[in-house]
């Protein structure tokens, strides 16, 4: 008999429980559709900041977009996704030098000469490579921004494709170490496979090595010829900086 009057009282709180569990969903569902939801938009720059951004409930985009944003800890994250109503950056990289139609001038831009010094020259010194080439090729693909992240899936400083980073033996392409030994070992194959040309080790680093050597020569792809000649104007003026 004692053991039936617990029953009693438990049984009036546990529907009181089950109806503030029910209010609370409710609730949450409610705020979740009061949420405002924005469009990634982009600038010619890659960075948009959200009060740019325009409201919409659907993207309609086919970018592969990166959501930057700070937590409450003070932590910086990215997602794939918009972080509900913080304030976010939403990132898009394409190759940096391959726009024929860049307005950018090459010659006089600010060089990134500090950026990385001791991964840029360890990787040189494992791979016999010129540091500057190394430092042209990140400015050329990613503009030193290690979470560069293209639509067809480049990763990181160099842009490594998924394939070539496993290959080169790349597990995080976002860890700078990684990345750039890994693209500096692939950019040194392809110097090895098209005797030192840079021009072609360039191209082939941008369209594959197959197309170079099916063309027997640079493609004939406006952003890939666009590609290798800002690399060598970004080496040269890197190779000045000593």
């Amino acid at each position: 008999m004692p053991a039936a009057a617990p029953r009693t009282l438990h049984f009036p709180l546990k529907l009181v429980c089950l109806g503030l569990g029910l209010l609370l969903c409710q609730q949450f569902a409610v705020a979740q559709s009061e949420k405002p939801r924005y469009k990634a938009s982009y600038s010619k720059h890659g960075i948009l900041n959200r009060g740019e951004a325009t409201r919409s409930s659907e993207t309609g985009d086919s970018k592969i977009k990166v959501y930057q944003y700070t937590q409450a800890n003070g932590v910086v994250a990215f997602a794939d996704h918009a972080p509900g109503d913080r304030d976010f950056r939403v990132l898009s990289y394409e190759c940096y030098a391959c726009k024929p139609d860049s307005t950018l001038d090459w010659q006089k831009m600010p060089l990134f000469s500090a950026e990385y010094d001791e991964l840029i020259s360890r990787a040189a010194k494992a791979h016999h490579l010129d540091p500057a080439l190394i430092r042209a090729v990140i400015h050329a693909e990613s503009a030193f921004n290690v979470f560069a992240l293209s639509r067809s899936g480049a990763m990181g400083l160099m842009q490594l494709m998924p394939d070539t980073a496993k290959a080169m033996g790349v597990k995080n392409p976002y860890r700078p170490e990684q990345n750039i030994d890994g693209g500096a070992r692939y950019l040194a194959k392809m110097l090895a496979r098209f005797d030192g040309n840079i021009d072609l080790a360039c191209a082939a680093y941008n369209a594959g090595p197959t197309t170079v050597t099916q063309y027997k020569g640079i493609p004939p792809y406006p952003e890939t010829q666009a590609y290798v000649k800002r690399v060598k104007i970004l080496m040269k003026r890197y190779q000045k900086l000593g």
